[in-house]
């Protein structure tokens, strides 16, 4: 296939073309670089059938030839960048899936939605399958992220019912893996980078707020399958092994061999109390399930830190 990534040079953008031509597909990775990375990409650009195309969705963009599916995944997916460019992820959720949506629909292309577990907002359903609806703010700090994704849901559903575009949205889960910014402010990115700094873990409330996390190769096969099927989902992609913030805590420092001590702050407001998904569909109708477990993920992501040469945070003005 002819796959269009937007938001390719990301985090999980950038797996996601890597696995894509390692299969053998050509990819047109289209990133502004807000908050995507060139160096991502940079061991992609010499190979054949990857193109990089710098455009804004929220623009407007086009794609010169033949398109066989479209992966929409542009957009601030960090709390640090959402909040930092909140009318830009409105914009991208909004204006960004519908232009997305219209390159699909012109190429009759497949097309799929990368929403987010935020989505469920604070569940009042606990774990969360896709047919529960959500409990979110919609005025809150956290809105502009959960709210942008909401309407990217329902966009992307009336493209599928009134335009006849074959569309897919998966909600993805808590993702960590190699590539993630280390002050992107992800507590998965946070407690590595203090651990190797020498600062204190920073532990929002009493840590006693569950998250489920899951490995982005393992994330990106689930998206893989999602972009070679039919099915319209909404399909949750994540790891149903729910770990509290000091049980990952606990376990970063054991793996890093810090002795990091390990702060308590006020909980943020709208802050999710647990998030687990049920991956029933994702097994029936995608046949996928995460097979790599914290450990061994976590192992793999802090010698990816280590190798990135992450500077203790207080050089960086980061201390807390």
């Amino acid at each position: 296939m002819r796959v269009v990534v937007t938001g390719g040079a990301g985090f999980v953008g950038s797996h996601l073309c890597e696995i894509l031509l390692r299969r053998g597909d050509d990819v047109v990775c289209v990133d502004n670089l807000s908050t995507g990375r060139a160096e991502n990409i940079a061991a992609l650009s010499d190979q054949r059938g990857f193109t990089f195309l710098r455009a804004d969705v929220s623009d407007g963009f086009d794609v010169p030839g033949p398109v066989d599916a479209v992966a929409h995944l542009a957009s601030p997916a960090s709390p640090a960048d959402y909040h930092k460019f909140p009318l830009q992820t409105l914009a991208v959720g909004s204006r960004g899936t519908e232009h997305a949506l219209v390159l699909a629909r012109r190429h009759e292309a497949r097309f799929v939605l990368a929403s987010t577990s935020e989505v469920y907002g604070d569940p009042q359903v606990h774990p969360q399958p896709e047919e529960y609806w959500g409990h979110v703010n919609p005025v809150g700090p956290r809105s502009v992220y959960d709210e942008a994704k909401r309407y990217a849901e329902a966009v992307t559903t009336a493209y599928a019912r009134h335009s006849g575009v074959n569309t897919g949205i998966v909600r993805i889960f808590n993702t960590y893996g190699p590539r993630l910014r280390p002050h992107d402010g992800r507590v998965v990115s946070s407690f590595i980078r203090q651990a190797l700094g020498g600062e204190a873990l920073t532990i929002y409330g009493d840590g006693l707020q569950t998250r489920s996390f899951c490995f982005v190769d393992d994330l990106v096969r689930g998206i893989v399958a999602m972009l070679d099927c039919r099915e319209p989902g909404p399909v949750n992609l994540g790891n149903p092994d729910e770990r509290t913030v000091v049980e990952l805590a606990e376990l970063v420092l054991r793996i890093t061999g810090s002795r990091s001590p390990v702060q308590s702050l006020p909980l943020p407001t709208d802050d999710p109390v647990r998030r687990c998904p049920v991956i029933v569909k994702a097994l029936e109708r995608l046949a996928w399930k995460p097979e790599i477990d914290l450990e061994e993920g976590l192992r793999a992501t802090v010698s990816w830190f280590r190798s990135y040469g992450v500077e203790p945070a207080a050089a960086a003005g980061q201390a807390r």
